[in-house]
């Protein structure tokens, strides 16, 4: 179903629209009052709902009640204010048509010029565990309804969707009125608004538990497609259930310097939901690039693979060295020394990424290595003033609800693609011994560390590992066999008695026999090559013992 057309003929040319009269119903109180104080002394009539209303006359600024232009009183518990054509008339009247003008004046309905409006706080409704009908009643209905009519008519009505943009209106005030131009971008800002909005209530009914009612009336249909799904939420390992639906939605944080390369541009977008490396805070340093927010994430990604203490140094995405602390001593700085030891040389100019508090002796030994990031749950009071001194070192604190979403989407020419979080490790008592005897216990734990690590290298990946630490990587080659011979090159005499975990499984025993040959004492491997028979042969031929797990661990 179509709009009503007009003749173009018909429009009058508007640009400054001077503000007379201003809706103003807010969630978000922040500079309400100063607001309505630049509005009442420009003359402007301020018409208003319940506690907002209520917020403003407690100031001594002459404000109506919305039930006073619409004649009705607020109903429902508040569900129903603004849903009336008193109000809707005036957002949506086009006043650049004399038609319009005409029928506004003939039902004696006042036009707005401003509308200030954020909506319910739905989504720190839900993030602080509330569920139910206490969350479906934070589900804003006129606030949405309000701010869409007005963006539509953004020709005629200035829409304020957040805080951050009172200034703009208090200076509109002191020069005549909105432009055009100003209009069209705050109606952008205000479809972003609401497409965000929508997004996280469309998510949450996705993804939140039902209740007995629901269960009842669905009982047998657990696999019907539903409307939408957005990627937000805990990492879990339930089932990931496409939906009809992706809706992928983000309000702009920071304009970049420049993208990937220093002829793209590029910017960061925050997530409503988002608990992970775009909301960290940044303590001290220059400002994040693309590449540095790209690297951050992937050595999160490795360094939180892992319960005990860990650190993970990235270079282009991929792991120059992953290791968890132990012995005596402090942990993550033991963790950074073993991780930093695999591979210095590529480490140089690396982001570094800790899953525990960056203590002074950690910070003691990154001080003298150039780094470009380091993030962290947080930083010692000593070590941050200590790494505070390297001018261009970036320090990233990461929120205090860390998390990673649960799913993962991924832009391809023409669509996307969403999958599922890579989250999931085969436990040990799950491995199938292939060949060999069973190993010790130092060596299970090498096993294991080195089957969690591998996960964040680029495939083909080879990683070798000793005593908790990677010693070796080979990463992002097109044949298993060059993984394997960068793997064992990186690791040099190291390489003898480490273990060995690859990410997928041998095609043929060529790329085992490169680890074989280099002295590598146990291997993990998903298994399920046809040549598996050639491949258990060739291990049981060097004396040494491998494991299957089941599974691969592709990153692409």
């Amino acid at each position: 179903m179509s709009g009503p057309s007009h003749d173009p003929a018909l429009y009058r040319p508007r640009d400054v629209v001077t503000i007379r009269r201003a809706l103003v119903s807010v969630s978000d109180k922040t500079g309400l009052v100063e607001l309505a104080t630049a509005l009442a002394a420009a003359n402007v009539e301020i018409v208003s709902t319940g506690s907002t209303a209520a917020t403003i006359a407690a100031a001594g600024i002459p404000v109506t009640e919305v039930a006073a232009v619409t004649g009705y009183p607020e109903s429902l518990d508040g569900r129903v204010r603004t849903l009336h054509p008193a109000i809707h008339s005036g957002l949506l009247a086009d006043l650049r048509l004399e038609s319009h003008e005409r029928e506004l004046a003939e039902q004696g309905i006042a036009p707005f010029e401003l509308v200030v409006s954020n909506l319910y706080p739905f989504v720190q409704t839900i993030n602080a565990g509330v569920t139910g009908d206490a969350a479906v009643e934070q589900i804003d209905i006129g606030g949405p309804a309000m701010v869409r009519a007005s963006a539509k008519n953004h020709a005629n009505v200035a829409i304020v969707t957040s805080p951050d943009s009172y200034q703009q209106v208090t200076k509109a005030l002191s020069i005549g009125g909105t432009t055009l131009r100003q209009r069209r971008r705050l109606a952008a800002e205000a479809f972003a608004h609401t497409a965000a909005y929508d997004a996280a209530v469309a998510a949450w009914f996705a993804t939140s538990p039902f209740d007995e009612a629901d269960n009842a009336d669905s009982a047998g249909s657990a696999d019907v497609n539903s409307d939408t799904v957005v990627a937000q939420g805990d990492v879990s390992d339930t089932a990931f259930s496409p939906e009809q639906q992706v809706t992928v939605t983000g309000s702009l944080q920071q304009v970049l310097r420049y993208g990937e390369n220093s002829h793209q541009s590029a910017a960061l977008y925050l997530r409503a939901d988002g608990h992970g490396i775009a909301q960290a805070e940044q303590l001290h340093g220059k400002e994040m690039s693309f590449n540095n927010y790209v690297d951050a994430d992937a050595a999160l990604r490795a360094a939180y693979d892992f319960d005990e203490p860990a650190v993970a140094i990235i270079k282009h995405a991929n792991p120059c060295g992953i290791a968890i602390g132990g012995g005596a001593g402090d942990p993550i700085a033991t963790a950074h020394h073993r991780a930093h030891e695999c591979d210095p040389v590529s480490a140089f100019g690396g982001v570094i990424a800790a899953n525990r508090i960056i203590t002074i002796a950690a910070a003691e030994a990154i001080k003298d290595i150039f780094t470009e990031v380091v993030v962290a749950p947080g930083f010692e009071p000593a070590a941050l003033e200590l790494l505070s001194t390297k001018k261009n070192l970036r320090l990233l604190q990461l929120p205090a609800d860390y998390s990673r979403e649960a799913t993962e989407v991924k832009q391809i020419s023409g669509g996307l693609l969403v999958q599922q979080l890579d989250t999931h490790f085969a436990p040990f008592e799950n491995w199938t011994l292939a060949t060999g005897e069973p190993v010790d216990d130092a060596t299970r734990d090498d096993l294991v560390f080195a089957w969690r690590a591998v996960r964040a290298v680029k495939s083909n990946g080879i990683l070798l590992a000793h005593n908790g630490a990677s010693v070796g990587v080979g990463m992002g080659q097109v044949n298993r066999v060059d993984s394997c011979h960068l793997a064992v090159n990186r690791a040099g005499e190291r390489a003898a008695g480490s273990v060995a975990a690859s990410d997928a499984f041998f095609p043929f025993a060529d790329g085992l026999q490169v680890l074989l040959d280099a002295g590598v004492r146990a291997v993990v491997q998903p298994g399920g090559s046809v040549r598996d028979a050639e491949v258990i042969a060739a291990a049981e031929a060097a004396g040494v013992t491998m494991y299957f797990t089941g599974e691969r661990h592709f990153f692409h």
